[in-house]
């Protein structure tokens, strides 16, 4: 795979970060942790899963820091 080429888990991972960034924008937010809706926004909560699942590439598992 070329450094130009997205697999599959990268594409959707782009996909999400541009919704989450496009709602940020619409909400004149930098961060959602200045949004009222963090803890129940559906656009994060797939953000967030879009970045857990790119990482592992959808193999499950648990975060090592």
């Amino acid at each position: 795979m070329s450094d130009n080429t997205l697999d599959s888990w990268e594409t959707l991972l782009q996909e999400k970060k541009e919704a989450l960034q496009l709602c940020q924008k619409k909400l004149n937010v930098d961060s959602c942790l200045k949004c009222e809706r963090l803890l129940d926004c559906e656009i994060r909560d797939a953000y967030v899963k879009a970045v857990y699942d790119s990482m592992n590439k959808g193999k499950g598992g648990g975060f090592e820091f």
